[in-house]
């Protein structure tokens, strides 16, 4: 099934306790909601409320964070959460439409065994499963994997691009209808619809098949966010849905059409690579409530914290003996995420902001694009990126949870559905299908 009208994807990017940096000290807040079923399962259910195609959890193999002393780590606000796959097994029970989306890193795993979780994940939501494949960015996850320091970022690409193969080759294993269980013949399965992979390759040596049938969706939706020049060629090769970095329609339309024709190069469809840029949203039902939201959330920053998140986004660059109230230093060639950095540091540039200025301006959307004001502004926002060719739909950071989800899926929804621009109703029951994505054929 494929949408017949072009419509809004939405994703509903939903750490705890949300996206604002101070989020945590918000009166409202629920800030050990990281540690409780409950928490996630109420945000889950109003992203399902809201007709979201997803929500997504972002992950790491350790405490990404750029703190110099145990007084700054002991003031962050997002140090623990559930490991997003067993989280997400959990919620597929309690959940009928919603896409699942779970990161996972080609860094410090082994394919068969993230083909199998995500492929397990698929059967027990029915076909709701997505992998956000990231190749992990920091020096402090590498030193929980017998590592000083993380691989060259070509490396780390030229490893994800060869555990994509694995991994897409392991869920291949078995034909559609390969299993009979046919119990008068005492047949199991088809002999002649088993694939075994036998991968010889620079990384891996993986013989297969998989242990687990072809899953619902033939595959996990395969999900990916990077801006390098590395992570849009790979996002063209491999990625059905993208997230992405971006402050102006200028450069978001630009981003898009640049993904969409490496997709058409590598031979797919434009159209099955879906790009959604990250939004950062505080609504009010005035634009003076909206401001006052946010006001609150600002007085609320940390400097400590402030400074520290804002080394860890561009690449954990130490700022430290630079003025706060000067300019942004030069920066230095980064191993990380460097798409991220160059949207920092740009918007520093254009608007002449001091080291002070510039982590207070992302302690919201960690340099997505800030979206502030009352339902109809914000879709009026939403549908102008949407119309221009500059987005198939929005990854949805909402400043603090789980206020900011209730407001986006009770007052914004809405407004976008009074337009036509989203869903008033499921059209299928995979993730695939609500994202209007082909369900791909097996291989063999």
């Amino acid at each position: 099934m494929t949408k017949k009208n072009r419509t809004m994807a939405l994703g509903a990017f939903l750490p705890a306790p949300g996206h604002h940096l101070a989020a945590w000290r918000h009166p409202e807040s629920h800030p050990q909601g990281g540690l409780e079923f409950d928490y996630y399962r109420r945000l889950a259910l109003a992203a399902e409320r809201g007709m979201f195609d997803l929500m997504f959890l972002s992950d790491g193999a350790g405490v990404r964070t750029a703190y110099k002393d145990a007084d700054e780590l002991s003031r962050q606000g997002r140090m623990v959460h559930f490991e997003p796959i067993t989280l997400l097994s959990a919620l597929a029970t309690h959940t009928s439409h919603l896409g699942l989306v779970a990161t996972a890193s080609t860094s410090y795993n082994e394919p068969f065994n993230i083909a199998r979780k995500f492929s397990s994940l698929d059967f027990l939501s029915n076909g709701r499963a997505g992998w956000n494949v990231v190749t992990s960015a920091t020096d402090a996850e590498a030193k929980n994997f017998n590592l000083e320091r993380q691989a060259p970022h070509a490396d780390r690409y030229a490893r994800a691009r060869e555990f994509m193969e694995v991994v897409t080759g392991l869920w291949d294993s078995w034909e559609d209808d390969a299993f009979q269980f046919d119990k008068d013949s005492g047949r199991f399965f088809d002999p002649e619809k088993l694939h075994i992979l036998n991968h010889q390759g620079e990384h891996f040596q993986v013989r297969g098949p998989l242990n687990l049938a072809r899953s619902p969706q033939g595959q996990p939706v395969i999900v990916q966010a990077g801006s390098s020049p590395d992570g849009k060629d790979f996002a063209a090769h491999w990625a059905e849905v993208v997230f992405t970095v971006q402050q102006n329609l200028e450069a978001a339309q630009e981003f898009y059409r640049d993904v969409k024709q490496r997709a058409q190069d590598a031979g797919r469809e434009p159209d099955q690579l879906k790009v959604l840029p990250g939004v950062f949203t505080v609504v009010g039902e005035t634009h003076d409530e909206a401001e006052e939201k946010y006001q609150q959330l600002q007085s609320l920053v940390d400097p400590v914290v402030g400074l520290g998140m804002l080394s860890y986004q561009l690449g954990m660059v130490d700022l430290t003996g630079h003025d706060l109230d000067g300019p942004l230093p030069e920066m230095p060639a980064i191993e990380g995420s460097t798409g991220k950095q160059n949207v920092i540091v740009q918007h520093a540039r254009e608007n002449n902001l001091t080291i002070r200025e510039l982590y207070l301006s992302i302690a919201a959307g960690r340099g997505h694009r800030f979206l502030l004001g009352t339902p109809v502004e914000i879709a009026d926002q939403l549908e102008e990126w949407f119309v221009a060719g500059a987005a198939d739909g929005f990854n949805v950071m909402p400043d603090m949870l789980p206020r900011g989800l209730d407001d986006f899926a009770d007052l914004v929804v809405p407004e976008l559905q009074r337009r036509g621009l989203v869903r008033t109703a499921y059209e299928g029951t995979t993730l695939r299908e609500n994202l209007g994505l082909h369900r791909p054929a097996h291989r063999h």
